[in-house]
């Protein structure tokens, strides 16, 4: 049906728009697909804020590996993942190697892409801000940053959102585009 990616900066938004856009698929059940993981008091008290953002009625599913489980569920309904932050991190910190995050990643993608319900994916978009100092760091922002991409080609509509407010993001722009610059000419200086 669609496949609908929001991508964005911490606390900017994103879940809070994947919620309305999930409760205006009326008559569609929801199944919230959460991937955190209460590491830590902090992140336990989010995902208690979190859980108390979200309706009553829809099925959540706390799942930091294996996604494809909420893609089981009834095919019509609406499907929220929350958020592929994390279940990147999640693999990273069980020692999965970046080539199998990101089969895993395009995997998922295209099941979620073929799948007859509405999908929406949330993720931080990670890698404007400086390099990372630690290799580790670095390795994460890359890995975040060819699994956004694997869902952004994947998906039927996909948005930035920035200070609560949202911008759509287009197709890649190629040569062969009809809207593409000429690529081929330089400007003068």
């Amino acid at each position: 049906m669609v496949l609908t990616l929001l991508l964005g900066g911490a606390r900017c938004g994103k879940s809070a728009l994947a919620i309305d856009l999930a409760r205006g698929r009326e008559g569609l059940p929801v199944t919230f697909l959460a991937t955190a993981e209460p590491v830590d008091r902090e992140i336990a008290e989010r995902i208690d804020r979190h859980r108390a953002e979200r309706p009553g009625d829809w099925e959540t599913l706390e799942e930091p590996i294996e996604l494809e489980r909420a893609l089981g569920g009834p095919t019509d309904g609406v499907v929220v993942v929350d958020c592929l932050t994390l279940w990147v991190s999640n693999m990273l910190g069980r020692r999965f190697d970046d080539v199998t995050v990101l089969q895993r990643a395009a995997h998922f993608a295209t099941r979620a892409h073929e799948r007859p319900g509405p999908v929406i994916v949330v993720s931080n978009e990670v890698g404007s801000g400086i390099v990372p100092a630690d290799a580790l760091s670095r390795r994460y922002r890359d890995a975040l940053g060819r699994v956004n991409a694997t869902f952004a080609a994947r998906s039927d509509e996909a948005f930035l959102v920035v200070a609560g407010r949202v911008l759509a993001l287009s197709r890649p722009v190629t040569p062969s585009s009809p809207v593409a610059p000429d690529v081929r000419r330089r400007p003068s200086s």
